[in-house]
């Protein structure tokens, strides 16, 4: 089976990448890129929400969503998954060309290639759960068949 790795939002197939300026909107809000919407979502706090959706950059947005001085959520090991979930597919539902481009990945592996993260991406040597990976493939099958 062929596999497409992706990570950095310049290299082929950096739509993929949470990083990737496609914005989207969630209960009327506008969100710049699906990593401030999934940072944003670690915490209860409508300020701090706001705070990061108003972020400029995505790597800010990440570095907020891991300053540990806003309080974590109690439940976020629990929603996580799907909260990247609703991200990843509404980011692929309200901007055409990058659902067509992922559509066209047809059955491939999706792989995030990282030695930076081995819960989201691949652990940079396969070990890693590659997490966004197996959203997006969700994510593919669930437009396939819409």
């Amino acid at each position: 089976m062929t596999e497409i790795k992706f990570y950095r939002v310049n290299d082929a197939y950096g739509y993929l990448s949470n990083f990737a300026p496609y914005p989207f909107e969630i209960n009327g809000l506008i969100w710049s890129t699906s990593e401030h919407y999934f940072q944003a979502q670690k915490f209860l706090d409508k300020a701090i929400q706001e705070k990061i959706r108003r972020l400029k950059s995505p790597m800010d947005a990440a570095l907020e969503g891991r300053n540990r001085e806003n309080p974590l959520r109690s439940d976020w090991e629990v929603v996580k998954d799907d909260i990247m979930r609703l991200a990843v597919f509404e980011k692929f539902c309200q901007n055409p060309a990058i659902r067509r481009e992922l559509l066209a990945t047809g059955h491939a592996t999706l792989i995030e290639h990282t030695k930076n993260d081995n819960y989201w991406a691949d652990n940079g040597d396969g070990t890693g759960k590659n997490m966004l990976g197996i959203i997006l493939m969700e994510t593919r099958k669930r437009l396939k068949a819409e």
